[in-house]
């Protein structure tokens, strides 16, 4: 049969025929429009019709068979096309239709060398998975630059090989790539020594970078702006009441973007009047749940929320209906908001607004002691850059500029 005519004609055939009513349920359950469904679907049959024809095997189906696909099915290909395979093949694997693709393993001596400094960092350091996803990349680069495709001789390495991998990282890329990469290397030196594979502690030779804290102020609006942008949320809206609860959590709680994405129902304790904040270092916060964050979380709960398999607060406004794929989402829907009401702060990101609620605290006669227990701060001198921001204190304490009478 043609291509062509397999897209056109409403019928299963091939490999994945009997698959395509199972996963056109799924895309129901996940919010598409009935014609989203049924141009998925006959796409989908034209993939297993070409499957059929090509004698791919299903053991052996992967996304390079949808690439090749499209570009033999000889027309321009629809946006989404290729993502729409891509979903087939994850629910494929993800019910057993097709073997679930396994990662590549690198079993070489580095290979092995970094699986082991990953297995340290989460286990014994306690290390996120973000963090592992920051560090390793960095410890291979390190490794790759200093042995190439040899196996590690560590015995070979030394001090000036390390400050030209940091000096050439450094010269790349930001200030804080660049204490990323300090950090991630002098870790990784420390393991090599603890494990006996380094002689000699290089771990004391890596330099810092330069950069002091408290070199500048927090980037903060001023309380009214903040108000200005909770009301530019159009709360007639699906999206607008979503997004307007988004900002009362990162607004009127200080939270983190990654903490708003994070967030599940579990950790709304509606009976205590609190919220379970899950926060950096895995550490877990009990907060006070502010009436009008409530009731701005209630209202997205009740009217627009979908039903859904995911446990997430925050789904996605159209399908697929899950939860956001990264805390990046919730930065765009501070930008968005910005956007809309015509402010231009020189920082768009969800901290933002973090900053911005512990400056007019501090402002409105708050302690730092306080402002650092509302924002989960772990040591008191994060807390001390708002002093910056208090001019009334420091004109107090401002010394008189010589030559000139006070």
């Amino acid at each position: 049969m043609d291509l062509n005519e397999a897209l056109a004609k409403d019928r299963w055939i091939g490999r994945l025929a009997s698959h395509l009513d199972d996963f056109e349920a799924l895309l129901d359950g996940q919010g598409y429009a009935k014609t989203t469904v049924q141009q998925k679907i006959k796409l989908l049959a034209g993939f297993s019709a070409w499957v059929e024809r090509q004698d791919v095997p299903l053991s052996l189906l992967g996304e390079e068979d949808a690439d090749r696909f499209l570009t033999e099915l000889g027309l321009r290909p629809r946006r989404g096309d290729a993502w729409t395979i891509r979903q087939l093949l994850r629910y494929l694997r993800d019910t057993g239709g097709v073997p679930v693709l396994l990662p590549e393993v690198d079993t070489s001596a580095k290979g092995k060398l970094i699986d082991a400094f990953g297995e340290f960092l989460r286990k014994e350091r306690g290390l996120s998975a973000s963090t592992l996803t920051n560090y390793l990349p960095i410890v291979r680069g390190f490794l790759d630059e200093q042995f190439g495709g040899n196996d590690p001789d560590f015995d070979r390495l030394r001090v000036g090989d390390v400050h030209r991998f940091i000096v050439r990282r450094a010269q790349a890329g930001s200030p804080g790539r660049a204490k990323l990469v300090v950090t991630a290397l002098r870790s990784f030196l420390r393991f090599l020594q603890q494990r006996g594979l380094l002689a000699t502690d290089l771990a004391v030779a890596v330099p810092g970078i330069a950069g002091w804290r408290l070199a500048h102020l927090p980037k903060a609006l001023p309380a009214e702006q903040v108000e200005r942008l909770l009301a530019s949320c159009d709360r007639r809206t699906p999206a607008g009441r979503r997004d307007y609860a988004v900002l009362m959590l990162l607004a009127r709680l200080g939270l983190r973007g990654g903490e708003v994405s994070a967030l599940t129902l579990d950790d709304l304790d509606w009976d205590c009047g609190e919220i379970v904040v899950h926060g950096k270092g895995q550490r877990l916060a009990r907060l006070p749940l502010p009436a009008d964050v409530g009731a701005a979380l209630v209202d997205y709960l009740r009217q627009d929320r979908p039903a859904c398999s995911t446990r997430r607060v925050f789904i996605r406004i159209k399908a697929p209906r899950r939860s956001f794929v990264s805390p990046s989402t919730i930065c765009c829907i501070v930008h968005r908001a910005l956007k809309r009401t015509g402010l231009t702060p020189a920082f768009k990101g969800a901290h933002l607004l973090r900053h911005s609620l512990a400056t007019n605290l501090l402002r409105r006669g708050a302690s730092l002691v306080e402002i650092g227990q509302l924002l989960r701060h772990s040591q008191p001198n994060t807390t001390q850059i708002y002093a910056k921001v208090d001019i009334a204190a420091l004109r107090a304490i401002a010394l008189p500029w010589p030559g000139v009478s006070s």
